[in-house]
């Protein structure tokens, strides 16, 4: 893919490392100079220090041919404008950070996919990290439901069934669903069917309908969530 990144700060650095190192044709834009040079000196790919609010600097990045552009500056106003100046070239994908949520409807009137508030979702996540010590990761879905990775402990009590008696002995509570399994740090996940048996060390994935409480992770094996209640 042809991608341009505008910014080069906290959100657009690692965007940037993501997309060289998938071995995609990055250009990059960045009106702070410093930023710009230690992007140059640290990425394989093009740095144009210049404003890219300005029409002339995206010609420049090369945004007829762009596959999607990604606006990832402190600013919202410079953020809708190159939305607005993309959409004006027909960029098939465009993306924007936004900060301030009262300006969501706006860009979502433009036609942007959006993400909101970048750093609180960092600081949801890390908090999640101390609420909930035994999730390896997560995201949440919808207003309640949540998506997480947690691994079997020995003591567990789905350890040793399949998905089939877990759900019939009322071990799986409704509203969970086991969606992959990582064994023995094999990199390819299992499917889990219902003569799967769960085993202690195994990494799950999993789909809890009201979220990663303790009552969830005491299933797993991790009582030690409660202590943080």
């Amino acid at each position: 893919m042809y991608i341009i990144i505008v910014g080069a700060g906290n959100i657009g650095t690692p965007l940037i490392e993501i997309a060289t190192r998938d071995e995609n044709e990055v250009v990059v834009i960045e009106q702070d100079e410093s930023k710009a040079d230690a992007a140059a000196r640290q990425f394989d790919c093009l740095v144009i220090n210049a404003d890219a609010t300005v029409a002339e600097t995206l010609e420049e990045a090369g945004i007829e041919r762009a596959d999607a552009i990604i606006s990832t500056t402190d600013q919202d106003a410079t953020n809708i404008m190159v939305s607005l100046l993309a959409k004006e070239r027909e960029v098939p994908a465009v993306v924007s950070v936004v900060h301030n949520p009262e300006h969501m409807n706006l860009f979502e009137r433009v036609g942007v996919t959006t993400m909101e508030n970048p750093q609180r979702l960092i600081s949801e996540y890390l908090y999640r990290a101390v609420k909930r010590p035994s999730i390896k990761d997560y995201m949440k879905v919808g207003d309640t439901a949540e998506v997480f990775e947690i691994t079997v402990d020995e003591q567990a009590p789905i350890a040793g069934y399949t998905l089939e008696e877990a759900n019939r002995e009322g071990v799986l509570d409704h509203g969970i669903l086991i969606v992959a399994i990582e064994r023995n740090g094999n990199g390819d996940p299992l499917t889990p069917r219902g003569d799967t048996v769960v085993q202690p060390g195994d990494l799950l994935t999993v789909y809890a309908q009201h979220g990663a409480t303790p009552d969830v992770t005491d299933i797993f094996g991790h009582y030690e969530d409660h202590d943080l209640e």
